[in-house]
């Protein structure tokens, strides 16, 4: 069973509950309105379902309302920024406008930010560089519960790790890669297993390291305790990128990787690496926009492999669920809204 909720009025009760749990009026809204989008983009795994975590890291005290970015380090095209364990959806928001300023300033700027409480899709700072004409790269690492597997390996060794590059297409609409290195989202597993739903074969490991399609294996311990994994996409080419993300957002910024025993503590520590360029800036910005244009037109000419819409470019699925689920609503099935109401009891107790 689900719902259909009008995207406004979810956006205004998830800020309710974010009020509630300590945040400001604007932060609030801000973070509810990131989380709102990534329903409406198609993405619920990074949406509202994930109120209930945030709710439980704020009452541990493992994320900081009101909380922003503290400069550790500016040399002007260089910043190294603390999150503090603020909402990524703040912290995440400020890095890329003071990186987006820098990069306008210089021609580029590399953002190292650590310690940031859940940034949510990554996607959306990539879509405020291209919206400045800039190209974004990001790779982040995710510091918690370890829930996926190296190639090679049988149980959780680090997290979903995601990468994102963002580039803008001239008057076209820009080309936003967003991806876990994971095979799928840990999220997308929670709301599978909130729908009762089995997944494809190649996705999961269970408990003892062998496959399984129950999504439940990585969501709720089994009867050992001990939990399941993801296992990444591309064999030993996911498995390579997600250590590179470990690497990068979070040894190089200064936040940290994960090296120790799994804990049932509800918060998630990002750290992400960001680089962002100016077309304009590197003197390239005419032959770029052309051949960027060019190679789009040339994909665009395959024909539709059989069974298939034909080509799509990423960012093209997010745009086409916004249309939708503005127009229509946005769907949340029951165990999620249960669970959500369950978050805000906890608050008025």
């Amino acid at each position: 069973m689900s719902q259909c909720i009008p995207a406004a009025q979810l956006q205004q009760q998830i800020a309710n509950i974010i009020r509630m749990a300590g945040s400001e009026t604007a932060e609030a809204e801000q973070v509810a309105a990131n989380l709102v989008m990534a329903n409406l983009s198609g993405h619920d795994s990074h949406g509202v379902g994930m109120v209930p975590r945030y709710v439980d890291a704020v009452l541990e005290g493992g994320l900081n309302p009101n909380t922003g970015v503290k400069v550790v380090l500016d040399t002007g095209p260089l910043l190294n920024l603390d999150g503090q364990r603020g909402y990524g959806q703040i912290t995440g928001v400020q890095a890329m406008q003071m990186g987006i300023e820098r990069a306008k300033q210089f021609g580029v700027c590399t953002v190292a930010l650590s310690r940031s409480h859940h940034l949510g899709r990554i996607g959306h700072f990539a879509e405020m560089a291209v919206a400045q004409g800039l190209v974004s790269v990001h790779f982040v690492n995710v510091l918690s519960r370890p829930v996926v597997a190296p190639f090679g390996g049988g149980d959780g060794r680090f997290g979903t790790n995601p990468c994102c590059i963002g580039v803008p297409m001239g008057k076209r609409k820009p080309f936003v890669l967003d991806f876990a290195t994971s095979r799928v989202a840990q999220g997308k597993m929670r709301v599978a297993h909130n729908k009762g739903e089995q997944v494809p074969d190649g996705y999961l490991i269970d408990e003892k390291g062998h496959p399984t399609n129950n999504p439940g294996v990585v969501v709720v311990p089994q009867s050992n305790g001990l939990f399941g994994a993801l296992m990444t996409f591309g064999d030993h080419k996911g498995f390579g990128m997600a250590m590179a993300c470990e690497l990068l957002g979070g040894a190089l910024t200064g936040g940290g990787t994960w090296h120790r025993e799994a804990d049932d503590k509800r918060a998630v520590l990002n750290g992400m690496l960001t680089m962002i360029i100016d077309p304009v800036r590197l003197g390239t910005q005419a032959s770029f926009e052309k051949e960027a244009l060019a190679f789009e037109d040339w994909l665009r000419q395959s024909p539709a492999a059989p069974n298939t819409e034909g080509v799509l470019l990423a960012g093209e699925p997010e745009r086409k669920a916004r249309a939708d689920r503005e127009q229509n609503g946005i769907w949340i099935d029951d165990a999620t809204w249960s669970e959500i109401q369950a978050a805000e009891a906890k608050l008025k107790h």
